[in-house]
């Protein structure tokens, strides 16, 4: 483990290799799991703010729990999260035309509707977050749907780190993600 501005960072995020293959998973991260996608606190407010916009995106039935769940759920831990259609897919997931899930949230900030992206921690996925009082901990999430992206990165020659090197810039900024790369590229 090493560390960049009080953000532990996982030797995983150096030196696994990782590119999503969607043909393969058909977006599994979107579906499987307990609960939604986890959510910043910052990030509540802003999908009330663009639901409207991005509603038109949406499957009807991520609509229907939308109106009945709300735009966020709050989890037993305090934490929020999406919410998620009878215990599987995030109610903001669409699939497209070739069964892949892919992001409401996502394709309205593509066409220009939104400035959100989408939360940070689907961004960020497979890395996860761990925040504690006075430090972050950035960990690989280790998940047998991935196994496809391992071996993707791997045959590409492209390390988690640098597969996230846009969702990292937008969490941490370019300036922590160039001390990044220095000092994983350092240590090589």
């Amino acid at each position: 483990m090493f560390i960049i501005d009080n953000v532990h960072i996982s030797n995983d995020i150096k030196e696994q290799f990782f590119v999503c293959n969607l043909e393969k998973c058909k977006g599994a991260c979107c579906v499987e799991g307990d609960a939604g996608a986890p959510l910043e606190k910052e990030e509540l407010s802003i999908l009330e703010e663009i639901y409207p916009a991005v509603k038109p995106f949406l499957d009807p039935k991520g609509i229907k729990e939308i109106e009945k769940q709300g735009y966020y759920v709050k989890e037993e831990d305090g934490s929020y999260s999406t919410p998620i259609i009878k215990g599987r897919e995030c109610v903001y997931a669409i699939y497209d035309e070739n069964g892949i899930l892919q992001c409401g949230i996502e394709k309205a900030y593509l066409k220009g509707k939104v400035k959100f992206k989408k939360p940070i921690s689907c961004h960020l996925y497979p890395i996860r977050i761990t925040y504690k009082e006075t430090h972050e901990i950035i960990n690989y999430d280790r998940w047998h749907l991935c196994k496809p992206a391992c071996t993707n990165g791997k045959r590409l020659g492209v390390p988690l780190y640098q597969f996230l090197k846009d969702p990292l810039i937008r969490k941490y900024g370019k300036k922590w993600y160039a001390q990044l790369v220095n000092v994983i590229e350092s240590s090589n």
